[in-house]
């Protein structure tokens, strides 16, 4: 179970660093526009982000 988690973990900070790596420019287009945006759309991206990973998590669960 523990190996599981890092292996998580890792996958998460791997495609993360892939636009900032990739396009710095372009990461940093998009994190500004995200500044531009109110707190209940980010909550609602983020709402997505969560309900996406738990339907995920267990489908392959």
């Amino acid at each position: 179970m523990t190996d599981v988690f890092w292996a998580a973990l890792a996958l998460v900070l791997i495609f993360e660093g892939l636009l900032p790596f990739l396009s710095p420019g372009g990461w940093r287009r998009m994190f500004s526009e995200m500044l531009k945006m109110r707190d209940g759309q980010i909550r609602f991206f983020g709402l997505l982000s969560l309900a996406s990973g738990c339907l995920l998590w267990l489908w392959v669960a």
